[in-house]
């Protein structure tokens, strides 16, 4: 009984966590049901549907964070809410990307306009900071023992490695993510929903420790701003140019190399 009630404030701190993540989740979903109902341009629908749901992605992922440095439970906690959470993003932000990875590889096979692309890396940059400074505006009030409004301010770095294995980790799992992406498009959409979460959760798991493997440039800025502001160079290379790095070699390898190494494998048969 004494152990249950000394468990009992961390597990109120982390009910109160999820609890926000939640309501963001719900809060957002409402937005987006508002949205589709009031505007009809389709520029301004896209726009703030990207805003929604990178601001949704980057509030959650603060939140996780937060948690993941909590004395967990249980060792498979964090990675166990990484999964659900990659779940409940996957059910509820379908028809946006959330990362400037995504439109990037997008433009590139030809499926979107490079002004839609514009504006949808435009929205992804308001929804990144936005979440930022929301969540400095909460944390503030105290609601855990963890809310702290100085962890806004701070830059706790998560390289912990050098920088060109860092840019490795980076870019490999850009690769494997958008690959997957790419390649999961047939196949039926909640288990490749399910498919996607087990992956990103791997990945977490993989590099978490490393760089936080985050894959997602807009994600990194807000999880990160200020080491952006310290270190810029460092963190510019590692968690912007790595990640578009991962989507150029993707295309490159299922676009143009593998294809002319299937011609050439064929032409040879023939000959």
């Amino acid at each position: 009984m004494t152990a249950l009630r000394g468990l009992w404030p961390e597990m109120q701190d982390t009910c109160i966590s999820l609890g926000l993540m939640l309501s963001i989740v719900l809060f957002m979903g409402l937005a987006r049901v508002v949205t589709r109902q009031q505007l009809n341009r389709p520029t301004a629908h896209a726009f703030v549907l990207e805003f929604l749901a990178t601001f949704q992605l980057c509030f959650c992922t603060h939140e996780l964070q937060l948690l993941s440095e909590q004395e967990p439970l249980h060792p498979t906690w964090p990675l166990t809410l990484t999964y659900f959470f990659s779940l409940v993003h996957g059910l509820t932000l379908v028809g946006t990307s959330s990362n400037p990875c995504g439109v990037m590889m997008q433009m590139m096979l030809g499926g979107m306009s490079a002004e839609t692309g514009a504006m949808r890396l435009l929205a992804q940059l308001i929804g990144a900071l936005c979440s930022r400074y929301c969540m400095g505006a909460l944390w503030s009030l105290g609601l855990t023992k963890y809310h702290i409004s100085e962890r806004s301010f701070a830059c706790r770095n998560p390289i912990q490695v050098d920088l060109p294995k860092a840019v490795i980790i980076e870019a490999v799992s850009s690769f494997i993510f958008h690959s997957a992406l790419l390649h999961f498009q047939e196949v039926r959409t909640k288990l490749r929903i399910h498919l996607l979460s087990a992956l990103i959760t791997f990945l977490v798991y993989a590099g978490g420790s490393l760089t936080g493997a985050v894959f997602n440039p807009a994600l990194a800025l807000s999880l990160h701003f200020k080491c952006f502001d310290e270190a810029f160079l460092q963190f510019f290379i590692v968690y912007w140019l790595a990640p578009s790095l991962g989507i150029l070699l993707m295309i490159l390898m299922f676009s143009f190399f593998l294809p002319w190494l299937y011609n050439n494998h064929t032409i040879n048969k023939k000959e």
